[in-house]
């Protein structure tokens, strides 16, 4: 029997092919949409849950009153040794890292690469593996070092090159000789290696740290990664009290007043970090997900209930030869359940063929098919079944309970029977379309104001290098000032600055000012910056006034600063005139500071956050750079770039030329919303697609049903745009309900959305009326199409028809 009714619900869906092809296509999309986000979702949630013991390690992070005093992501850096040492019935172990960048060299191969230098528990701790050397020792001696096999295979060409050796330039030891200790099988994303923007694969012994100019040691450094790993059950609220004391007993009372310290544990930061960047990505995409899926089900529902009444004459041929209604009940599900597993079916498919597609929108490698749990594959059979039920459903249980008489006759109880469901359903379905479409006009332009907004600098023409050989000495300093000179002199450079930090969101340093005679504990925690005289005219930052430190050449100040706006705000100062030649103090320091000029807000950070106060230092003062910025003329940049590159072969032989342009470097902090871009588009083609292929279906199969009133109407003088506009009058009220509840939801979303930035771009009234008018102008083209196609039919074959 079970044979009979596939062979028969397989002649029915090829006896109805076109609104099979509808069905199957649309759900097959919402579907494929659905597996690729749920999919992406899945390996969003496994980051972190490789390393050993992860549910008992945690991120110790700083909560700052003042912002501008330190940095969330670190903490103090003995911290993670202090709670070991004092509080081992709590602490199992822990590690701490301090992250730099340095060129490292194989022979004459020289290459810039982002270094972790810290504790040798990183191996054991997270349980890393290892292709060749001991967990235990590798991370023991001053001079270790140890790289990923890929980083073997750069430098080496072979990855057993256990106790070779490599070249590190170091910024006060200058260059050393590190000896490879271990090497390390494909890291996958965790937040200990990739937990910056740039991801490490090499590692060094915390005996290097000196080198870097960094100390573990030091209470008053408050830029160390510290991860902690509690031991069995212990709850990480058990350890507020030892860390409140750590910070009461080892720091002055300004850092005590302004520091919490607190635990995130590791198996959610990757998530929760930058302000929970990637949770509401995840739960954006979701819901995208989510609303296309539906749509596609709607779709398909939809089609279900339009067509099933066509089949009356059928119900009542085979009720009249002896079929029980329980038969007619299964066959109908069946048939549903047919369509949905073909529809299911062709979305695997779609998901082996879209899934490069994909990888490319959200930019994280996505599991084949055979790489997805078997929930996923349980979640596809229930969609199936449940699909299947709701469009087989009225077919199955309220048209087989049809008399014989009036199935046979074809009669409904109306004409548009089950017309009022249908049209429910289709203008939930467009009210998704207008939410999805609005939004992804609202993301774009967001995005648009990113890098369009007046940032206070000019970003283009910039071009920065950050390979810059690092000696830290004044020396250093002195070296790298007459070698910009000379890069300044070439035909095509405007300006040349050198600096330790630029306005790449990077900015980190922090310091508390405050006027002579205030209490210290009132001081303005202010982002710190350290760069040399040409900085500003590089970059185009206005000059409100004063000057922005001494011509190149003249000796500079040993206690000038220059201040932004905001921060001689702060200070109490009514003006930025009146903060000139003022002096200042900075807490921890015993001298005096004197304000050189005020400089115009400009943004360090993205616009997620306002503008604060900056201080900035000259690097003859404090001699520490990392980048060369130039500011390039118009016409052939290729031209002065190579000519920077054979200057810089010249000058440094042993240190590889990195450069980029400042607006491609602020494109990066911006990538998760790029990538919410692309993916709002693709959400918007996606939405529109299945709702006009459920628009095209239900009007065939209205124009289809309603055939010889068309005729009759023809034959009476109806003209084919009078034969448009009655189909269209249908779709007009449909459309206006739609943007009636979906313009509100809409703005609510978007609203919440836009306020996590600091700064946003206007929501106006124009994306709204603009989808409106563009979803409207759409559907009707669709229907007109379709009907006048039906229209122009010769009227005699309408009136024919059955």
């Amino acid at each position: 029997m079970l044979t009979n009714y596939l062979k028969l619900a397989w002649r029915n869906l090829l006896f109805h092919r076109f609104y099979s092809l509808i069905n199957i296509v649309g759900l097959a999309v919402g579907i494929t949409f659905a597996a690729l986000i749920g999919a992406y979702v899945w390996t969003e949630y496994q980051v972190n849950t490789d390393l050993r013991h992860a549910p008992r390690q945690y991120l110790v992070q700083s909560r700052w009153t003042d912002a501008n005093q330190g940095m969330p992501l670190t903490t103090l850096a003995p911290m993670g040794a202090a709670l070991r040492a004092n509080y081992p019935a709590l602490v199992a172990n822990y590690y701490r890292f301090h992250g730099v960048n340095a060129t490292i060299s194989r022979g004459t191969n020289h290459f810039r690469e982002s270094i972790q230098i810290g504790d040798s528990t990183l191996l054991t701790m997270f349980g890393f593996d290892l292709l060749h050397g001991d967990p235990r020792t590798a991370l023991i001696a001053p001079n270790a070092i140890v790289i990923t096999a890929d980083k073997a295979l750069k430098y080496f060409g072979k990855t057993d090159v256990l106790n070779q050796s490599l070249t590190v330039e170091t910024p006060q030891a200058g260059k050393r000789e590190y000896l490879v200790t271990g090497v390390l099988n494909a890291l996958p994303n965790n937040s200990v290696s990739h937990l910056l923007t740039e991801v490490n694969e090499v590692f060094m012994s915390a005996g290097s740290l000196a080198s870097f100019g960094a100390d573990f040691t030091v209470w008053a450094n408050p830029y160390i990664v510290t991860y902690v790993e509690l031991q069995p059950g212990v709850l990480p609220g058990q350890l507020q009290g030892p860390l409140a004391q750590l910070i009461r007993t080892n720091t002055p009372p300004e850092t005590q007043k302004n520091l919490t310290a607190y635990l995130t544990p590791l198996t959610d930061y990757y998530r929760q970090s930058n302000n929970g960047l990637v949770a509401q990505l995840i739960v954006t995409l979701l819901a995208v997900a989510g609303f296309i899926l539906l749509m596609a089900v709607v779709n398909f529902v939809n089609l279900s209930l339009g067509s099933s009444s066509t089949r009356l004459r059928e119900i009542g041929v085979r009720k009249a030869l002896g079929s029980l209604r329980w038969q007619l009940t299964v066959q109908f599900l069946l048939e549903a359940l047919v369509l949905t597993a073909i529809a299911t079916g062709l979305s695997l498919v779609l998901y082996g063929l879209f899934r490069p597609l994909f990888i490319d929108v959200v930019g994280k490698a996505i599991p084949p098919l055979w790489g997805l749990p078997w929930l996923f594959f349980a979640g596809l059979l229930g969609l199936i079944l449940l699909v299947g039920m709701l469009a087989g459903g009225y077919p199955a249980l309220y048209l087989s309970a049809y008399s014989s008489v009036d199935s046979l006759k074809g009669k409904l109880r109306s004409v548009r029977e089950g017309s009022l469901f249908r049209q429910v359903l289709i203008t939930g379905q467009f009210a998704v379309a207008i939410v999805v479409f609005v939004g992804a006009v609202i993301v774009s332009r967001q995005i648009a104001f990113f890098f369009t907004s007046d940032l206070g600098f000019t970003k283009e023409s910039v071009l920065t290098i950050s390979s810059l050989p690092r000696d830290w000495s004044s020396a250093g300093v002195t070296r790298m000032q007459a070698v910009r000179a000379e890069l300044a002199r070439l035909p095509g450079v405007e300006s040349a600055s050198l600096s330790f930090e630029i306005p790449n969101g990077n900015v980190g340093n922090s310091v508390n000012v405050y006027r002579p005679g205030q209490d210290s504990t009132g001081a303005v925690g202010m982002k710190s910056m350290t760069t040399d005289e040409s900085f500003a005219a590089t970059y185009g930052i206005k000059m409100l006034t004063g000057r922005y430190f001494n011509p190149a050449g003249m000796p500079q100040d040993s206690g000038g600063i220059v201040l932004n706006q905001t921060a001689v705000r702060l200070l109490g100062y009514p003006t930025p005139a009146a903060a000139v030649d003022q002096s200042v103090r900075v807490y921890g320091s015993p001298r005096l500071f004197r304000i050189l000029g005020v400089v115009a807000d400009f943004h360090v950070g993205t616009l997620h956050e306002a503008i604060g106060p900056v201080a900035v230092g000259h690097t003859q003062n404090l001699p520490i750079y990392r980048f060369f910025s130039f500011r390039l003329s118009p016409g052939n940049p290729r031209a002065t770039i190579a000519a920077l590159e054979r200057t810089w072969r010249a000058r440094f032989p042993d240190a590889p030329f990195d450069y980029a342009f400042m607006d491609q470097t602020l494109q990066r902090l911006y990538q998760s919303e790029l990538q919410l871009e692309q993916a709002a588009y693709l959400a918007t083609g996606l939405a529109l697609f299945i709702m006009l292929l459920g628009v095209v279906g239900l009007v065939s199969l209205s124009v289809a049903r309603r055939t010889k009133e068309l005729g009759v109407r023809k034959v009476l003088g109806a003209s084919v745009p009078n034969l448009v506009s009655l189909f269209l009058r249908e779709y007009v009220w449909v459309i206006l309900l739609a943007n009636a509840l979906a313009w509100p939801l809409a703005y609510w979303l978007l609203s919440g959305w836009l306020a996590t930035y600091a700064y946003h771009a206007q929501l106006t009234a124009s994306p709204f009326a603009l989808v409106g008018i563009s979803l409207t102008l759409l559907t009707s083209m669709v229907v007109a199409l379709q009907v006048a196609k039906a229209a122009l039919t010769n009227p005699i074959k309408a009136l024919r028809s059955e």
